[in-house]
C-alpha cells in the first residue's frame, strides 16, 4: 500500500503520509488511489477540487458548509508549508470544540483529510504557499457556507504567531459558541 494512514485524536481526521520514490531526477508518489483510500475506510466520490494559493501570513478559515452541501476535504500542500486545522462541530461528538493541526508541506507531501462536521483553516508559514484539496458532499453552495472566527479563546487553537493576514470576510464570522454547527 502506498499510503500511511494515520488516524488522530479526533474521531475521523487522517494524516495520510504517501509513499515517495526518489531518485536523482525528481520524485514520484500517488496523492490518491480510491482502493487503498476505501481499505482504510476512506471511499468517498470527490467532487471538486480546489487550488489555493497564499502569502506567508496568509490565515484563511475557519471555514464549512452545511447540509446538505457539507463537505469532507482531502487537503495538501503542493509548494511552501501550511498548518492545516480542523475543529470538530459535531455536537454529539464527544471532541465537540476539539480541534487537530498538522503541518503539510511539499516537502513533506503529507496530507490530510478532513471528514464532513469539521470547519477547515490552514495559516502560511512559508513565503508562499499552494493548496490543492479535494472535496466529497457538496459542491461549493455559497447559501451554505459558514465559518467561525479563527482567534475565537474558546477554541483557543495554537496557531504559532499572533500577526495574521486575514480577509475582511473571515474577520466577521462569529465565535464558536454562536455559529451554527453539525
Amino acid at each position: 500500500m502506498p499510503f500511511i494512514f494515520n488516524r488522530l485524536d479526533i474521531e475521523g481526521v487522517v494524516l495520510i503520509e504517501p509513499k515517495v520514490f526518489s531518485d536523482e531526477r525528481g520524485f514520484f508518489t500517488e496523492t490518491y488511489k480510491r482502493s487503498d483510500f476505501a481499505a482504510a475506510g476512506l471511499d468517498f466520490e470527490f467532487i471538486q477540487d480546489n487550488h489555493s494559493k497564499s502569502v506567508k501570513g496568509v490565515l484563511r478559515g475557519l471555514h464549512y458548509q452545511l447540509s446538505p452541501f457539507a463537505q469532507g476535504k482531502l487537503v495538501r500542500c503542493i509548494q511552501g508549508e501550511i498548518l492545516d486545522v480542523a475543529v470538530d462541530i459535531r455536537k454529539d461528538s464527544p471532541t465537540f470544540g476539539k480541534w487537530s493541526a498538522e503541518k503539510l508541506s511539499a516537502d513533506n507531501k503529507r496530507m490530510l483529510y478532513i471528514p464532513v462536521g469539521f470547519a477547515h483553516g490552514f495559516l502560511v508559514l512559508s513565503d508562499t504557499a499552494e493548496i490543492v484539496y479535494k472535496v466529497h458532499g457538496g459542491e461549493y453552495a455559497p447559501q451554505y457556507d459558514r465559518g467561525i472566527m479563527w482567534n475565537d479563546p474558546e477554541l483557543a487553537i495554537d496557531w504559532g504567531v499572533a500577526d495574521v493576514i486575514v480577509s475582511d470576510k473571515d474577520t466577521k464570522h462569529p465565535l464558536f459558541r454562536d455559529a451554527e454547527v453539525f
